[in-house]
């Protein structure tokens, strides 16, 4: 059985997940079948996704939007599509709500060069986590350093999870804008970012959250919610590389000048003045990633056909399994909250490199990351330069946890 057909899934096991990332599963690594749990730095892609990839640059490649001819607007409804499926998946309001991006990174620059350099200024306070991906720092520090404003950060605890009563003295009538992560990528710190927003809203300050870590594992709701904006990734989510999708409350993107300038973002051009187009075109000049986004519209059918039930439960065995094994082995510590986290295990080793570690379990064809994950303020409050990760999907199995355990055994065993 597969899941590659389109329609409702009655029963289905982690075997008929499996067949349908076979050809990346049975790939050979030093001799050694892959084991991936490298999940959080990108998912495998289902054979449906790549075959609609496939399909469109075969047989229905051509430009969208404005052409007249039946590729193109074939294109351009399936384009247009997806749009409204990605408006569903999150439950926005209205698909005019959804601007494609290159990705989360581009996304949150493109809410900072944008809302953050119209309405914010002097004097004013933009507020971030320790928990933060690089690519939710950097963009507000350049914001700050432009337009004057100040960077505050909201401390964490020892086990990674943001301090509330520590949230609520940061924010003050100054704090303009609050950016917090949904899903930590380095630890699996869940955020309860709704009180998060709620706490901000009641300073009057708009609130983006990273979901880049969160739409592959978890039912998202911009509505419930209330977030003013909402950014995630299609390459975390079993989709193509290269394309994403940004949330935002339709009178802010109203509101907000345009990111790029180019094609498709344009009402009327003439030498003296140019007029710009409505949401959610204003944001979206030039050719697009068009075949990503047909694939990122399979990939969220694929999880919706899957459901977050079953994700959910899948996922949280896995995570206890590993974790129950990891914490038997002399010396080796996780760091992270021991409650309430995504499928996430970060670990140091008393007395070896995690690179080290990363090197040589992959001759035993075992995929994890190490290094600082694109969060190096966060190790370093956590008293680290560099942790081993494993993170698993829906295509994992309890199996393939014993095979990380037993090779990371003896890679200590060698290392020590």
């Amino acid at each position: 059985m597969s899941l590659h057909a389109t329609g409702h899934i009655d029963s289905f096991s982690v075997n008929d997940i499996r067949n349908d990332f076979l050809q990346v599963l049975e790939t050979k690594v030093h001799g050694k079948p892959l084991v991936y749990l490298d999940n959080a730095a990108s998912t495998l892609k289902p054979k449906s996704v790549v075959q609609v990839l496939s399909d469109y640059y075969q047989y229905e490649s051509a430009n969208i939007h404005r052409g007249v001819h039946t590729l193109s607007e074939k294109g351009t409804n399936r384009y247009e599509e997806v749009r409204k499926q990605i408006a569903r998946f999150l439950n926005s309001a209205t698909d005019r709500e959804i601007i494609y991006t290159k990705g989360t990174t581009d996304g949150i620059n493109l809410v900072a060069k944008t809302y953050g350099k119209a309405f914010l200024k002097k004097g004013d306070e933009v507020l971030i986590s320790t928990l933060e991906h690089h690519s939710n720092i950097v963009p507000w520090q350049m914001l700050c350093e432009e337009v004057g404003c100040t960077l505050k950060v909201i401390p964490i605890n020892d086990d990674g999870e943001i301090i509330m009563s520590e949230f609520e003295k940061s924010l003050t009538d100054k704090t303009k804008l609050v950016s917090v992560v949904h899903v930590s990528n380095a630890l699996g710190t869940i955020n309860d970012v709704k009180t998060i927003i709620q706490k901000a809203h009641a300073k009057n300050a708009v609130v983006l959250v990273d979901g880049a870590q969160a739409v592959a594992h978890q039912k998202v709701d911009v509505q419930d919610l209330d977030c003013d904006f909402y950014v995630f990734s299609s390459h975390k989510i079993f989709g193509p590389t290269g394309v994403g999708a940004l949330y935002g409350k339709q009178k802010l993107l109203e509101a907000m000048p345009p990111f790029e300038g180019g094609g498709d973002m344009i009402d009327v051009v003439t030498f003296e003045k140019t007029t710009y187009n409505d949401i959610p075109f204003k944001f979206e000049a030039g050719t697009p990633h068009i075949g990503g986004v047909i694939g990122l519209g399979e990939a969220i059918s694929y999880v919706e056909r899957l459901g977050f039930d079953w994700i959910h439960q899948h996922e949280m065995e896995l995570l206890n399994y590993a974790t129950g094994l990891l914490q038997k082995i002399e010396g080796l510590r996780i760091l992270g909250p021991k409650e309430n986290k995504a499928s996430v295990i970060s670990f140091v080793v008393e007395g070896v490199h995690p690179s080290d570690v990363g090197t040589l379990i992959d001759h035993e064809g075992v995929a994890i990351r190490t290094g600082h994950h694109c969060t190096q303020p966060l190790l370093t409050r956590l008293g680290v330069t560099s942790t081993c990760r494993a993170s698993f999907s829906i295509y994992n199995t309890k199996e393939e946890v014993d095979v990380f355990v037993a090779a990371l055994k003896k890679v200590i065993d060698l290392l020590k």
